[in-house]
């Protein structure tokens, strides 16, 4: 295939695609009469509930009828093996296996786009990229001083470390300015209770965050 789209993938993932959608030819017409093999995240994975909310619509929402596992090797593993077979992990797990796998690029409207890191920091990996967040409560860090070294030690190096395990850093100023609002003690969420899937960076730099 030489793309999916995004309504193609909530076809694919959504509840009711359960023991219904189970061929190629039945996501679209021109794919292959073959059984449509998927592998994804267990339930219990962060992933789960992002690509569930991004594709699906409601985080948790997804057919149960599928290979699924918390661990992205088992994953890597199982797409690997079997011509037939659709999933979704991390990018890291797919690049360590590169060579052994097939990226599917993603239209979202715009066109189709591959997984690479190039495309998630220029932010049109759409909606399947998403960025990480560690979030720290502001009394214990002002009463735990080791607390508060350990944050600071994370923002000043997170962005060397998230490439050593295969994840992509954010923006220096984006590590910058988290670490100037830890230090004066500023706190709050640009997010307003819910998880946007179509976020870019420099959207999110211009919000102004409640505090």
């Amino acid at each position: 295939m030489d793309a999916l789209t995004v309504a193609e993938l909530k076809k694919i993932w959504e509840p009711s695609a359960e023991g219904r959608i189970t061929r190629w030819n039945q996501v679209r017409p021109s794919f292959p009469d073959r059984p449509l093999e998927l592998y994804g995240a267990g339930s219990d994975s962060g992933t789960f509930d992002y690509f569930t909310e991004a594709i699906v619509g409601r985080s948790g929402a997804s057919r149960k009828d599928y290979n699924a596992s918390e661990n992205d090797y088992d994953l890597v593993r199982g797409v690997r093996n079997n011509p037939n077979a659709l999933g979704y992990f991390g990018l890291a797990y797919f690049e360590e296996s590169r060579t052994l796998l097939r990226a599917v690029p993603i239209d979202n409207g715009a066109g189709p786009v591959e997984p690479s890191a190039e495309a998630v920091r220029e932010g049109i990996y759409q909606p399947l990229a998403r960025p990480l967040f560690i979030y720290v409560n502001a009394d214990s860090a002002e009463k735990n001083p080791k607390l508060k070294e350990f944050v600071e030690y994370y923002l000043n190096n997170g962005r060397f470390l998230a490439r050593v395990v295969g994840y992509i850093p954010l923006p220096d100023e984006v590590y910058n300015i988290a670490l100037t609002h830890f230090q004066t003690g500023k706190v709050g969420t640009v997010f307003a209770g819910s998880a946007p899937t179509n976020l870019k960076l420099e959207d999110l730099l211009q919000k102004e965050a409640a505090f």
